[in-house]
């Protein structure tokens, strides 16, 4: 067999206290576009124990009840007490949000009234898209099982199969890989570790097996899994405190985890709370879905694309493809078709 080598991809639980900041900023965005979807929003948001706090800029036609939005988002995900992190309806929330600076304003969409496809990006940056034929969503597979096993722990505990878990968390996943002449081959899962958050009930045993059985085991597939591969379930022996009250959390702060698992490459902005005149997420979910494209029609078996803005100026100043190697034809060819079907139709 050819040369192989590890992968390894994290995510986490919704109830991580940054992923909490992040689904707070964007439900703060989702209320404004509902009323006005040219609301302008760079919301941030940061937790610590028995505090939520928003910062940041809106300009918005909305009325909007910042508080009870935080409230209900954390209650959603399950902070109801102290005892698990942070009480939604008791914890302290502090709202220092402005208008967009109109210097921006001005730059950006000041100009531009009668046309979208004007509108200037809201920020400079580079963002980049990936995908791969490794799997059926055509992400990388070690990002694949992180996610989903996130996603498990949470089914789990809401639906009371594992009554005991509580609402933090974080999962790793290690894949064996072959690289086939640029293409991405997944032999087997190396290693699994899952650290979540537990009442004071349960037992290390029973965390152990329950993980086992009820979250392992339906996410990942059994041809994956053999008499090698390594378990870290809980390593630490103890996780009661989790949550804000564990870990202060920040907007932002799992970019990679919002990606690619690794994979790629990553321009640096985030995407929650943000608007889509701020490039940072919309160039990043149009390169995914160019990649996703180009992949998904057999020009490639993976590819990575990139773009960049200036503020204020519509059209991308570079987009950038590579195929690793992999493209049924040369990938200036491939770019050419990209910019072809792009919103601006120019090359």
């Amino acid at each position: 067999m050819a040369d192989t080598f590890l992968f390894t991809s994290e995510s986490v639980n919704e109830g991580h206290p940054d992923k909490l900041c992040d689904q707070i900023s964007d439900a703060i965005l989702d209320a404004c576009l509902a009323q006005d979807p040219d609301s302008k929003v760079a919301c941030e948001t940061c937790t610590k124990t028995n505090m939520v706090m928003l910062f940041g800029e809106i300009t918005t036609k909305a009325t909007v009840d910042y508080e009870k939005i935080v409230r209900d988002t954390c209650r959603s995900i399950g902070f109801v007490s102290d005892d698990v992190g942070l009480d939604a309806d008791n914890c302290k929330v502090l709202v220092n949000i402005e208008e967009q600076s109109p210097d921006i304003a001005q730059g950006v969409h000041g100009h531009f009234t009668k046309h979208p496809e004007e509108i200037g990006a809201g920020d400079q940056g580079h963002m980049f898209g990936y995908a791969t034929d490794e799997t059926p969503e055509y992400m990388p597979l070690s990002h694949v099982l992180a996610t989903k096993l996130g996603a498990r722990l949470t089914e789990v505990r809401k639906n009371g199969t594992c009554a005991w878990l509580r609402p933090d968390g974080k999962t790793q996943v290690t894949v064996e890989y072959r690289n086939d002449n640029g293409a991405m081959v997944p032999i087997r899962v190396h290693t699994v570790l899952i650290s979540t958050q537990h009442d004071e009930t349960v037992t290390n045993d029973e965390i152990a097996a329950d993980l086992k059985e009820h979250v392992i085991k339906p996410v990942i597939p059994e041809q994956y899994l053999d008499e090698k591969t390594i378990f870290h379930l809980n390593p630490s022996g103890r996780f009661v405190i989790g949550g804000p009250h564990g870990d202060a959390g920040l907007t932002g702060r799992k970019i990679i985890i919002d990606t690619y698992g690794g994979w790629g490459a990553h321009g640096g902005g985030a995407f929650s709370g943000k608007d889509p005149t701020k490039v940072d997420r919309s160039g990043a979910y149009i390169m995914r879905q160019a990649a996703k494209s180009i992949v998904v029609n057999g020009l490639s078996k993976r590819c990575i694309l990139q773009v960049s803005y200036a503020i204020g100026v519509p059209e991308p100043l570079s987009v950038f493809v590579d195929t690793y190697g992999t493209g049924r034809i040369p990938d200036k060819e491939i770019l050419k078709i990209v910019r072809r079907t792009s919103t601006s139709g120019r090359e």
